[in-house]
Formats: structure tokens, sequence, C-alpha cells
């Protein structure tokens, strides 16, 4: 069955390969046009949370919509086809190559954005993909290749470009699926990232998020609190780059409370922390009752009955150590907030490394400070691919039209996070590059041994 799934797409790409811009950005709208058509959009997110049970529908259209137009914004002038870059003087051409036929895993937190975004990737570098995603996600994306289908109609390209593993869809087939294509993406769980690299086939895998955000002396308090809500809120927290501890400096610290329970939150008590620990984390791990949930039914199901926690928009809890035996320390993927104070910037900074090596070592930090040396100086220190300066994470991680990182689901760790890649995934990651080399018109000199080595040699008397 994987082999017929993979010989009809190899058919299709065949016939993409000869596309030229024109028709490949032709091809890259009309799979956007499917996701995000109102209509589509919102019957998309209906059946992801009646499915998948994580999320609200009104933050996955509007999560739906805002990365694939994001997306096909970054991909407008982007060439992927033939010639894509020369420089004379160096006498090197480079030429956009397919990779082939892509295997991608994708997440049952965003069943049909990440789908959507990576067959928009693909698309654009004339590859054909087949998704394999949780089965959670299947109706989801199944639904979504129904309405990319009748688009490839309407356009007269090959409906075989996309396509999925039909149900059920099990470890078996998706550990085939990997092992036949020429590319492997993988977004979601840590194991089925492993399972990628592992596969034999070259692989992109992401890493595990567990945002720290840092708030100093120096911030905009209330617009930090509003963007750190905002975030946290979002989806009920299914993004991997939502804040998941919060590091204050002591002199803000209790501004910040404030302003943090003015937009929603509700802070614990010490007997609360530990009833809502006993029930989201059974057996030493994140209990699947509370991922992407709302904080009002977390609270419920933890037996919290204080009134106030029925109108919750998230939950904070106060913690001081790191750790297994400190769970509010890692990913919690759910609306619940873990509160740190420390006497100063420095400390925040080496708090921060403690938990990001704890858990999520490679993804992302998150600074609120009007100083900006203090970004680069995380930026030197920490084990992180992303700073993300006085912005709200989650939005902003993902590449936003108010910063530079190109729009994508799915964040690279780099080594940090045992991954191949430390930037956002993006259309170039579905490229092969190949390049002419020409002689040079006036080659350089070969340098002297004087000239590398003789400084060194006199300074240490070689």
């Amino acid at each position: 069955m994987v082999g017929a799934l993979v010989a009809r797409a190899r058919a299709a790409q065949r016939i993409c390969e000869s596309y030229d811009q024109t028709r490949v950005d032709e091809l890259v709208t009309a799979v956007g046009w499917a996701i995000v058509n109102p209509e589509h959009n919102r019957r998309l997110a209906e059946i992801a949370v009646r499915d998948s049970g994580l999320g609200n529908v009104a933050d996955k259209i509007a999560k739906n919509r805002r990365k694939t137009i994001g997306l096909l914004d970054d991909l407008r002038h982007a060439k992927s086809v033939g010639v894509i870059a020369e420089a004379p003087e160096l006498g090197l051409t480079e030429i956009a190559r397919p990779v082939g036929v892509v295997g991608a895993i994708t997440p049952s937190t965003n069943p049909g954005a990440t789908p959507a975004n990576n067959i928009i990737n693909a698309l654009k570098g004339r590859n054909a993909i087949i998704l394999a995603p949780s089965p959670k996600g299947q109706s989801t994306a199944a639904l979504l290749l129904q309405y990319i289908a009748a688009e490839l109609d309407r356009i007269a390209a090959p409906r075989d470009l996309v396509q999925q593993l039909p149900p059920p869809i099990n470890r078996e087939t998706t550990s085939e699926l990997m092992r036949q294509v020429d590319l492997v993406v993988a977004t979601g769980s840590q194991t089925g990232v492993r399972a990628a690299y592992a596969s034999g086939t070259p692989a992109i895998g992401v890493g595990a998020g567990n945002v720290v955000v840092v708030v100093d002396e120096t911030a905009d308090i209330g617009a930090a609190a509003a963007k750190i809500a905002a975030s946290k809120m979002f989806d009920h927290a299914t993004s991997c780059s939502s804040e998941n501890s919060l590091i204050a400096v002591e002199a803000v610290y209790s501004g910040l409370l404030a302003a943090l329970t003015h937009a929603g939150g509700v802070l614990l008590t010490l007997g609360e922390k530990q009833q809502l620990s006993a029930a989201m984390f059974k057996a030493g791990k994140l209990s699947p009752d509370v991922i992407a949930q709302s904080a009002s039914i977390i609270a419920a199901r933890a037996g919290l009955t204080r009134p106030v926690l029925r109108d919750a928009r998230f939950l904070m809890v106060e913690e001081s150590g790191v750790g297994g035996d400190h769970p509010f320390s890692g990913e919690k993927l759910s609306p619940v907030l873990a509160l740190y104070k420390t006497p100063d910037f420095t400390a925040a900074g080496a708090l921060a490394e403690r938990i990001l090596r704890y858990q999520g070592a490679g993804h992302s930090i998150g600074l609120h400070s009007a100083d900006e040396q203090r970004a680069v100086k995380l930026g030197l220190t920490l084990p992180v691919c992303r700073v993300i300066v006085n912005q709200a994470h989650c939005f902003a991680t993902g590449g936003s039209f108010d910063n530079a990182l190109p729009f994508s689901l799915s964040m690279g760790c780099g080594t940090w996070g045992r991954n191949s890649i430390s930037d956002n995934l993006n259309y170039r990651h579905f490229l092969n590059i190949t390049r002419v080399v020409r002689p040079l018109a006036a080659p350089r000199p070969e340098p002297t041994d004087d000239e590398l080595f003789g400084a060194y040699r006199r300074k240490y008397g070689v």
C-alpha cells in the first residue's frame, strides 16, 4: 500500500518538475486557498477540535489563516525554480532542484495548519508529499486533502502531488513511508522525531518546547503581561511556543503578577498547586486529560472548587525548583504558567538555563526588556536558537508580520535539541541546490606560510 502511494507520488512529481515558477506559484496559491477559504477553515477547525479534543475553534481558525497567509506572503517573491542566485564575481550560479517525495509526520495539536504549511513548502520546491498525520488528526487532514484535491483539479494539476496514509494510521505504515520517501519532515512528539532520524532517510525533525520568558526591571510591565497572557491562552496553549515558565526579577514581580491577574490569570494557593500537580502529572508524566484544555476545565478535573477558577483564563503556580521533582518546570501544553522570582537579571539568565537544560534545550526564550544588550547576552550564553524580544511568544516564534522569522509551525532546535536544523522550517529545506562553479577571472593568491603561521609561531616560539 505504501509503495503504491509513493509510486503515484513519484509520477505526479515528475509532472510537477516540469513546471515553471509561474505555474509553481499558482499551485502554491491554490493550496493556500484550500485552507484559507473561510468555509473550509471553519469546518477544518471544528473537526480538529471535535476529533482531537484539543484547543478551541476560534483560535484554530485564526491560526489556520494567519500561518497560511503569512507563509504565502513569504513565498510570493521567492525563487524556487531554475536559477535562483548568481554571483558573477565568484563564478557561482545556484539552481533549485526538487528533493522528490516528502513524507510529513504531523501532530494532533495543529492538524490543519501544520500539514498545510508542509504541503505548501513542499510544492514550492516542485515536490510531491504524503502525510502521516496523528490518529486524532487524521480526519482533519483527510478533509484538508479533499479541499486541496478540488483546487488541484481546478488548475489541472495532479491530485497525487498531495496524499496521506489511509486509516488506520499506525507505527508500521508510518515507518514504511519514512523508509520509501526521499525526505522526512517530522513535527510532534519526540518519539516520532527520533523515529524519523532513525529511518535511514534524510530527515528534518524539531525539538521539544518548554519556553521560558524573562521579565526584567526595565520592561513595560503592562505590555509584557498582556502579551504573555494572550500567548498563554491562545488555543489553550497547544503550541510548543507557548510560555511555560516566567522568570521575573524581584523589583517587578508583584506588579507583573497583578497585571497577569488583571489579564485573566489566577494564582493558585500552595494546596491548590499540590492538587493540580497530582492531577496533571500522573505517574510522573503529563496527563493527556489536561493537554490543550481550558483553564476552567483543568481546574475542575483537578477538583479545584474556588469560585474564581470557573472564570480563569489561565492558571499560575509559584515555583522555585527545577527538574523531575518540580514538574511545573517542564512543558505543560496547557494554560498553566509557572512563576519564578530572582533577585536580578543575571540570576534570571542562570535559572532560565537550568530550566531549558532540563527540558526544551534549543527551542527559544522570551525577553521583555528595554535593554537591547540583554537579548544579545541571552543569545550568546543560553542553549536556544531564538531570543524573542518584547513579543507574545507563540505568535512570534513561528514568524510574524512584525518580525523577520519565516512563517512556520516547525522550529528547529539545533544540536541542543538533537535536530539537524536550527532555523524555522521553510521552503529552502525542501530544495536540493545545484551549484555551477566557474574559475575566477582573477584567482586569489595562495597564502604564504608566514601569512598563515607567522604570528602564531612568533608568539609561541615555534
